[in-house]
């Protein structure tokens, strides 16, 4: 009787949410309502899933997942057990996904349904949850927040209701059931969003910043007197964010202002990328450095010869732009400035980087040439470097 029933076909999810916002749709997904695995497999659909039948169409390679429903059955995101079949309906599916944006069908008619009123919070602009179910996964806290930062421009926010709820999942301890590999996916996502700071306000609106991020949380909770290292480390966030794309850049902008202890202890717990870890120490050691060099004189030569050095600029001088682009948003971040000033407000980032270049030029061919062999070709060079330097700052 269940093969004989339709088979229908529905796109969901994130394709049908972004059109109805007018934005560009790059992933596909597909539900499918009545038919058993097997099917798709006479189809030529190949099943990639594990934990319940997802298959990638024959030519498209599109995803398409059998309409499921999901029981609470331990602790954490994957504490579930998933019910799958051709009797399992369209809503029954789509009243086990996170928010009412996200809950949206459309069949192949171009008919949309929409059983939780997802257009509705569209239109009104808001991040509400589905169903009280929403509680029982803690991975969706950051799925929230990270939606928060993604549609901060277009006037989202998140449902009051909705906020308790993620109050309730911090509260219970679930979030540490996450592991750390998850964490960070939806962690380097929000960063990639034009609003990544969102992201984290959102998490501590939740009170949950302090369980997936505490050495963030600690910015917050011993504010300085003559500034809120907590606010100032999500306005660098923001700053760098206008200033480039580059993910590295923006956590270290985000994390300057902890120490290297913190930093090394939060990359760990959620398994930062190396290349991440590296330019957020690095930031977190020299920022001060290069803000006091707003106005060098010929005193300076010796110590922005030793910066180039300490940072191993002459072989990585990519991350030393990267470094250069993170203090200007840290010192961007400060209250006190006026922010639309720009890049004019942070000049030793332009001009550090012309000397380091021109300074580049100075290399070995000279001084082997002279008969000059081992440590003291290096060391000619850097005093040819250092001449350099003191002739342009006098």
């Amino acid at each position: 009787m269940c093969e004989e029933q339709k088979i229908e076909t529905y796109l969901v999810g994130g394709a049908v949410r972004d059109a109805l916002l007018g934005l560009a749709v790059v992933d596909r997904d597909y539900v499918v309502v009545g038919a058993l695995p097997e099917q798709l497999q006479a189809l030529g659909y190949q099943q990639v899933g594990k934990d319940f039948p997802v298959f990638l169409h024959p030519k498209t390679k599109n995803e398409y997942a059998l309409a499921r429903t999901e029981r609470k059955a331990g602790s954490g995101y994957t504490g579930f057990i998933c019910d799958f079949g051709p009797e399992i309906t369209l809503e029954e599916d789509l009243s086990r996904r996170d928010l009412t944006i996200n809950a949206i069908a459309q069949d192949e008619n171009g008919i949309l349904y929409d059983p939780y009123g997802g257009q509705a919070d569209i239109a009104a602009r808001t991040l509400r949850h589905v169903s009280a179910a929403f509680s029982e996964d803690p991975l969706r806290v950051l799925r929230v927040a990270r939606f928060a930062a993604r549609f901060h421009d277009l006037g989202f926010t998140v449902a009051h209701n909705t906020l308790a709820l993620m109050q309730q999942i911090a509260a219970s301890g679930e979030l540490s059931a996450l592991t750390p590999e998850r964490v960070w996916k939806e962690t380097e996502k929000a960063l990639a969003c034009g609003q990544p700071q969102v992201f984290f306000e959102v998490l501590r609106s939740c009170n949950a910043l302090g369980a997936l991020f505490p050495e963030l949380e600690s910015l917050f909770v011993d504010p300085q007197p003559s500034i809120n290292l907590g606010q100032h480390a999500l306005q660098a966030l923001w700053h760098c964010t206008q200033l480039t794309a580059d993910l590295a850049c923006r956590f270290a902008a985000l994390t300057l202002r902890l120490d290297v202890r913190q930093i090394t202890e939060m990359s760990e717990h959620c398994k930062v990328p190396s290349e991440h870890k590296e330019l957020a120490i690095l930031a977190s050691r020299c920022h001060q450095h290069l803000h006091l060099l707003r106005q060098p004189s010929r005193d300076n030569a010796e110590d922005i010869l030793a910066l180039f050095q300490e940072t191993d600029s002459w072989r990585r001088p990519e991350r030393f732009g990267q470094l250069l682009l993170c203090a200007q948003a840290d010192w961007q971040a400060s209250p006190l400035l006026d922010s639309s000033v720009g890049s004019e407000l942070y000049p030793q980032r332009a001009q550090l980087w012309q000397w380091f270049k021109e300074l580049q030029t100075i290399t070995a061919g000279p001084f082997v040439a002279q008969g000059l062999k081992g440590p003291a070709i290096g060391e000619a060079i850097k005093q040819a470097r250092l001449a350099q330097l003191q002739h342009w700052l006098t």
